[in-house]
């Protein structure tokens, strides 16, 4: 397998649902390095390195959410890896 990255913009019902701690959840249970931050038009943006494998499960999970999320949209975009993250945080 090899390490890529991913930034993904989630649109929908995704602030004040805990979307940003779920994400960190789950990218830590992935062993995925990256951030998800809040944006002000209201989506959320997640940028996260790892496996790819591993990645494509963080896609799938994050068109769903947790529980009380409406996901509307993803747009995903393959990124070069960069190895620049030793964890995953969430950003302010």
């Amino acid at each position: 397998m090899t390490d890529s990255r991913i930034r993904l913009i989630i649109k929908g019902r995704v602030q004040g649902v805990f979307y940003r701690l779920s994400t960190k959840k789950k990218a830590n249970y992935l062993s995925l390095g990256g951030w998800v931050k809040n944006l002000a038009r209201g989506d959320v943006e997640v940028v996260a390195e790892g496996k790819k494998e591993n990645l494509e499960r963080l896609i799938a999970w994050a068109r769903q959410g947790p529980p009380g999320a409406r996901v509307d949209d993803i747009d995903v975009s393959w990124e070069e890896f960069t190895g620049e993250f030793n964890e995953f945080s969430i950003r302010y």
